[in-house]
């Protein structure tokens, strides 16, 4: 069949990879799958919020790597903001940087990039060597590692905020082939991440090259250091910031581009042109791609991001968090120190269980070594997901998130912890039909979910408890569960663990769907609550703007009056509209009298609610940040507000939960 003969959509398809070698990049096999969302988009919000934010590749990975690997490894110093630091007179990195090399005025950041002696006569230069021609770097080598960690995603910092690519660019005179190195780095990378069946990534943090990290260095006369030291007008700027980023997509077809903060501060018109461009290629390429992002864009075609966090409890639909596999920096430096094995691995359960995906930062060596400590850890997290994977990959959230005593998460900046063997996370299969509960510790003979009483749950479907063995794909099985009103209790095979594991998971298997979790008032799905004094329920006000009150109606079954409490596994509950999907908030405010509101879930205290039985299906609804309770202030009339109190002894305080 000739190409002129194959459906439109195909011969996009072919030419898009005769494109591909644009630059002098190199070729990539299409996947396999059509995009899904419509044929083409326009750099507009109405359009780009059409795309599918989280594919089905995406969803089912769960775990990636990247790396912060650059010209500021070189000096192995502080973090990778060593190229600001050092401008900054006084910092640690300034007082470094003019012990080893010299002021900045004279030994400045670009001699990291084409080379310069440091005081000691030592020549320095970012200029890795491959193995192949003697050196530490081998892309194939990193590639059959990540494999092995178990990440089903991974690439290069394409550009970090010092303003140097790493690819084979037209629009940035400072990049990896005229420069350092002279080889293109990302495309090495894409080929041997491919290569081993991966999809490959690219990360760009270049918005915040202009927008304020070299704002310490000297005015540059030379037009190029002007480039690179981010020291042209807006408008050059800004279209750079996008040139970059169309170099990467239709250079190396990227499955994935993650961005870093500041892109509220990039022109609005480029970052839909972005936006449109990515998901117009990935048309023509036949493939579904993921855009991701901690500012200025959205979560209706793309995905959020939390820095070295994410929420306290379930978040849905989709969200990422990106951590690094170090405390103190993303880059390599001189004695870096790592989270330990367990941290990380429990952290990629626990994120994983809430709706997430965890991208994991490494920090190679200058020269392009992976430090062994670091090989460790992934091989570590790859062992057991290499044995008990099915709990993970191509998983998703259930009602329920776990259970247990560790306070994981609660937004960005939280960090990795390692977690109990209390502490239980929840996750399930596609069909609905396995629910996975794996524990972060071996409990003893007696593995008990609390959760999964029998007051919440009806245990009447369950085919088969099984605990995962040592070997992928094999099972003990266990005993028939005992379910009482403390939890359900699985006896296990031995007091002590029968293998050497960082987490057990049971395979909890039904001969249907997994029942419904119930909530208080017995409820399995959407509750209404009212308010004793008055008798009208909750009410949301349907669709509204973020931060709105929360108000009092009669109920008249509108999905406006229906919520939906889910236990978060701490004690607490969150509070879902099921007309917006917006979450009970506090505000923070913890006046009495303040009015009650509703947001996006966040994971934050102010949203998590406890709830305080006083018999007789009564309940004081108490939140979690301010301490005060959910009341109806008295008011019998329609359309009041509901405020927050103090609790208390009156009715004004209680409220009804029951089926809505």
């Amino acid at each position: 069949m000739s190409s002129s003969s194959l459906p439109v959509s195909r011969r996009r398809l072919l030419a898009a990879a005769g494109a591909a070698t644009a630059f002098g990049l190199l070729r990539f096999a299409p996947d396999a799958a059509a995009t899904d969302g419509p044929g083409s988009y326009t750099a507009s919000w109405p359009s780009v919020d059409q795309h599918p934010p989280a594919p089905a590749w995406f969803q089912d990975a769960k775990f990636g790597i990247y790396y912060h690997w650059g010209v500021f490894s070189v000096p192995a110093f502080g973090n990778e903001w060593y190229p600001r630091n050092m401008y900054i007179g006084g910092s640690n990195e300034n007082r470094h940087h003019i012990a080893t090399y010299g002021d900045p005025s004279v030994w400045p950041y670009h001699n990291f990039i084409d080379g310069a002696r440091d005081k000691a006569g030592n020549y320095v230069r970012f200029a890795p060597e491959l193995a192949s021609s003697g050196g530490d770097f081998d892309p194939d080598a990193w590639a059959r590692l990540f494999r092995s960690a178990g990440a089903r995603f991974a690439g290069p910092v394409a550009e970090h905020h010092d303003g140097f690519s790493m690819w084979n660019s037209r629009a940035n005179p400072w990049n990896s082939v005229r420069h350092g190195p002279r080889l293109d780095l990302v495309g090495l990378h894409a080929q041997s991440i491919r290569g081993q069946g991966l999809k490959f990534m690219a990360s760009l943090h270049h918005a915040y090259h202009f927008n304020g990290y070299y704002d310490h260095v000297p005015s540059q006369s030379d037009a190029s250091l002007r480039v690179l030291y981010g020291q042209q007008d807006s408008a050059a700027e800004n279209k750079l910031w996008f040139d970059k980023l169309v170099e990467v997509i239709d250079g190396y077809q990227p499955d994935l581009i993650w961005q870093d903060f500041d892109l509220g501060l990039v022109q609005e018109s480029y970052r839909l042109q972005f936006l449109a461009h990515y998901y117009n290629q990935a048309v023509s390429w036949n493939k579904d791609v993921v855009a991701t992002y901690k500012d200025g864009l959205d979560a209706k075609g793309e995905v959020y991001d939390f820095e070295r966090g994410g929420p306290a409890g379930l978040l849905t639909p989709y969200w990422l968090t990106d951590d690094s596999i170090s405390s103190s920096s993303w880059c390599y430096t001189t004695g870096i120190g790592y989270y330990s094995t367990q941290a990380l691995l429990h952290s990629l359960i626990d994120r994983v269980s809430k709706g997430g995906t965890m991208l994991l930062n490494i920090a190679p060596t200058a020269a392009g070594a992976i430090p062994s400590g670091q090989q460790s850890i992934l091989l570590g997290m790859g062992d057991w997901l290499g044995r008990f994977g099915e709990a993970v990959y191509s998983t998703r959230s259930w009602t329920s998130y776990g259970e247990g005593p560790t306070k994981m998460g609660g937004g960005s900046f939280s960090g990795p912890v390692a977690g109990t063997a209390k502490d239980v996370r929840f996750t399930r299969s596609k069909d609905d039909t396995i629910l996975y509960a794996t524990a972060l510790g071996w409990q003893g003979g007696t593995m008990t979910i609390t959760t999964l009483n029998s007051n919440q749950f009806n245990l009447s479907t369950l085919t088969s408890a099984r605990l995962l063995n040592n070997a992928a794909g094999s099972y003990t099985d266990l005993p028939a569960p005992v379910q009482d009103a403390s939890g359900l209790h699985l006896t296990m095979p031995s007091a002590n663990p029968p293998f050497s594991a960082l987490a057990y998971t049971v395979k909890l298997t039904f001969s249907g769907r997994i029942p419904p979790l119930s909530g208080p008032g017995g409820s399995t799905t959407w509750v209404r609550i009212a308010n004793v004094t008055s008798g009208l329920v909750l009410d949301s006000g349907g669709n509204v703007a973020s931060g709105s009150h929360l108000k009092q109606w009669n109920y008249d079954g509108s999905v406006n009056l229906q919520w939906q409490l889910i236990d978060l596994g701490n004690g607490y509950y969150r509070i879902m509209n099921r007309a917006n999907g917006m979450a009970a908030d506090s505000w923070g405010d913890s006046t009495n009298g303040a009015p009650a509101r509703q947001a996006a879930w966040n994971g934050g205290d102010n949203q998590q609610w406890s709830l305080n039985s006083l018999g007789g299906n009564r309940y004081q609804i108490i939140n979690r940040g301010t301490g005060t309770a959910l009341d109806g202030s008295g008011s019998t009339t329609v359309g009041s507000t509901t405020v927050m109190w103090a609790p208390n002894s009156s009715t004004n305080n209680e409220w009804t939960i029951t089926g809505a």
